[in-house]
């Protein structure tokens, strides 16, 4: 917590600091542009500097929650509601860059028509309940499996992702898209061949087959929110600033945390949490600091995810998500002992080089967008000069 308030402190001070120097020309360029002019105020050096800060955190952050849920239930957790619930609960963590930073700075095109406080909310209480339902697949799939299947069948979200944006976001299809996409599927597709080597102990077939196909919606849900929110931010909201991507966030999280309380009492396990503290293997302040920490560790995980929201695009903020999912399962053997048997051995660079394809196709298409935008802001200071 901590080091994610440095770090916001650390961003906007960077941002608002640069933003005065260059504001004349950065409204120039953005009006030539029709784009936000966050990215027009920082310099080439600062850009790549809180890009890979907010790697950092989306990295550190998802994979810490993975490994803390991973723990909950290894250690007598059971609730899958309240594993779900510390996935959105601490939202208000996302109110300090807010309280920070300042709105009126950012670029705003009197011309567009904001939609309506009734249409905001329904999207909004939409988008939520759909969080609430995605985390709930999350959590039971990281019940039923190993945390090293459970990390390289979620990194099927990035062919989930191609998909979904070429439908919703206009997102053109190229040769190392496509091979992402098979490659990434024949990985889940591996994992599923060798279920039965994979299970972990005390789990049946049924159980394992439930936790598979869980985490399988739950990555197709999490791709399809992606895109979902960026067609919201490009038809209805038409502006992508960091404020309303926060708000966005925010909002949504708060929805998804009501209906999680809401599910926590109407199943019942509420009654049992008391019981669940006491019988927990680490003791009851463990428990406690387990799902604080897990908490804590989703919302760093959405600073981060938000940020390369702002600074890139959901799809790099996705593809750089699926970064850390081949990664977890080393510390899932380290820490849980999983066992990494050859068909895992398999998935795990399969899942590598589809994310290293698309991860190429993304700095190639940034390249080309970004040497386009270069020559417009010098044909025009050429014009004007």
């Amino acid at each position: 917590m901590f080091m994610g308030t440095n770090y916001l402190f650390f961003f906007f001070f960077l941002n608002l600091q640069h933003e005065e120097s260059q504001e004349s020309n950065s409204r120039r360029n953005a009006a030539l542009l029709d784009r936000p002019n966050h990215i027009g105020v920082l310099v080439h050096w600062k850009w790549w500097l809180l890009v890979a800060l907010n790697v950092f955190f989306l990295l550190a952050g998802q994979s810490i929650a993975t490994l803390l849920g991973r723990f909950y239930y290894d250690q007598g957790g059971k609730s899958k509601w309240m594993a779900t619930l510390v996935q959105s609960v601490a939202f208000p963590i996302l109110y300090i860059p807010i309280f920070f930073f300042n709105p009126t700075n950012e670029a705003t095109n009197s011309s567009v028509t904001k939609p309506s406080f009734a249409v905001i909310s329904l999207i909004y209480i939409l988008l939520g309940l759909f969080l609430a339902g995605e985390n709930m697949m999350y959590s039971i799939g990281l019940l039923y499996l190993p945390v090293s299947t459970y990390s390289l069948i979620c990194a099927t979200q990035l062919a989930f992702n191609a998909v979904f944006s070429y439908f919703l976001n206009s997102q053109k299809f190229t040769v190392l898209v496509l091979n992402s996409v098979a490659i990434l599927t024949l990985s889940a597709s591996l994992l599923a061949v060798g279920s039965e080597a994979s299970n972990p102990t005390g789990v049946s077939k049924g159980k394992y087959a439930l936790g598979f196909l869980c985490t399988l919606g739950a990555s197709a849900g999490y791709s399809l929110m992606l895109s979902l929110m960026q067609l919201t931010f490009q038809k209805v909201i038409k502006r992508e600033t960091f404020s309303v991507v926060l708000d966005m966030q925010i909002y949504t999280s708060l929805i998804a945390t009501c209906a999680c309380i809401v599910g926590l009492f109407v199943s019942g396990e509420w009654r049992s949490l008391k019981q669940e503290m006491d019988g927990f293997e680490k003791g009851r302040v463990s428990y406690v600091m387990t799902l604080v920490w897990s908490a804590i560790a989703w919302q760093i995980c959405s600073v981060g995810v938000v940020g390369l929201i702002f600074l890139a695009s959901a799809l790099f903020s996705n593809a750089i998500s699926t970064f850390a999912l081949p990664v977890i399962p080393v510390f899932a053997v380290i820490f849980f002992h999983d066992k990494m048997d050859g068909v895992k051995v398999v998935a795990l660079l399969m899942a590598i080089w589809g994310f290293v394809s698309y991860l190429y196709q993304s700095y190639l298409d940034d390249s080309k967008q970004r040497s386009t935008t270069m020559n417009a802001i010098k044909d025009l200071e050429t014009c004007q000069s």
